[in-house]
């Protein structure tokens, strides 16, 4: 915890879901459009930039330092996909959009990794914006990287914030001619890429049903401040996913309804099915929303509850306690003429009436099922 000059606390978590969900992006405020700055996380060390090209029957793989020697992939009858790993680089960066022609709104776009998901038609190429997600288990927490598409005839560009994607599959039947990737064109490799982020997004609900499932046997079993600290947090958690996946939903319908020819007719059947898994995951996330919400009812049910439970208990002792209290009273006072002072019996039979009192409100209650 840390305190402000105020006396307030602040939670860091707290303080860091909100830069996650509000990140600042005023230092770009008075630069000229297209001026490339770099706003994100902090960069990677090492940038890479890595080529698939392919046929049906060839491919090949590489590694590749100098921009330049990305050009010739895009002007060869094969098809390519170059993928950039680090968009803080951006000398290099400027050099990959102006050998491809890139705008410089566009270049601006990929090295402001805080935009929302979004396709955009330049006539010779599609933009796209995606976010990748990735599920850390042990913080239940989703950190997001922004991912840009560039699909051009024969031709994908890649921009990813640091190394490490969820494209392995993409890869793999790549290398092993698995299915029509290699034998359809660069529509098909955006659709796979495309693919591949939706498809991860199932894998992270999976995770975060399972541990809300766990929320809630912790919340019917013994509900504490920790419990309300988790249900805000995942409720935060799903404000993230659903800022990466709504748009989304846009981006892949603006492919299905696009008349660009860069996307084949055969290709928008696969579209389709991705639009659908879209829809299932924003179906799935407003049912966590939902149950999210109905954990916090609960967890506030739970607590008024065991405080009426405890206040219902010390009522009933105090309400045992008065007519006792009373009686007591009444013999403490200390006057001289009180004769059940002086009688031999007076003490056990005081005792006697205020066993009975007592005794008879603890039944009563108990037949009343007050307790």
């Amino acid at each position: 915890m840390t305190t402000s000059g105020h006396g307030r606390r602040f939670d860091p978590k707290i303080r860091q879901a909100r830069k996650k969900l509000l990140p600042k992006t005023s230092h770009k405020a008075g630069n000229p459009p297209g001026t490339l700055i770099h706003i994100g996380k902090t960069p990677v060390a090492s940038v890479g930039v890595r080529v698939m090209d392919y046929t049906p029957e060839h491919l090949e793989e590489k590694t590749i330092t100098n921009p330049e020697d990305c050009l010739p992939y895009g002007l060869s009858a094969s098809t390519s996909w170059i993928n950039l790993d680090g968009v803080h680089q951006l000398d290099l960066l400027e050099r990959i959009g102006g050998d491809f022609t890139l705008h410089p709104l566009v270049l601006e776009d990929i090295a402001n990794t805080e935009h929302r998901p979004k396709l955009e038609d330049f006539d010779s190429f599609l933009f796209l914006v995606l976010k990748m997600l990735y599920f850390d288990g042990q913080g239940s927490e989703i950190h997001t990287e922004q991912v840009s598409l560039i699909l051009t005839r024969g031709l994908v560009l890649s921009f990813q914030e640091r190394p490490g994607d969820v494209f392995d599959g993409v890869r793999a039947r790549l290398r092993n001619n698995k299915g029509r990737i290699r034998k359809s064109g660069a529509d098909y490799l955006a659709y796979a890429l495309l693919d591949a982020v939706v498809d991860s997004y199932f894998v992270i609900l999976e995770q975060i049903g399972d541990q809300i499932e766990q929320l809630e046997d912790e919340l019917v079993v013994r509900p504490t401040p920790k419990t309300l600290e988790k249900i805000h947090h995942f409720k935060r958690e799903m404000i993230l996913l659903r800022k990466a996946v709504w748009p989304l939903r846009e981006l892949i319908g603006g492919m299905q309804r696009s008349e660009s020819p860069l996307i084949a007719e055969s290709t928008g059947i696969f579209l389709r099915d991705v639009y659908d898994h879209t829809i299932q995951i924003i179906d799935t996330v407003e049912t966590f929303r939902d149950i999210l919400s109905g954990l916090l009812d609960l967890y506030l049910s739970s607590i008024s509850n065991r405080m009426n439970e405890v206040m219902k208990v010390l009522t009933i002792i105090a309400t045992i306690f008065i007519p006792l209290t009373f009686v007591a009273g009444v013999y403490g006072m200390n006057f001289d003429y009180m004769p059940e002072l002086h009688w031999r019996w007076s003490y056990p039979v005081l005792w006697l009436i205020m066993l009975t009192m007592g005794g008879g409100m603890f039944l009563f209650f108990r037949k009343k099922h007050w307790l």
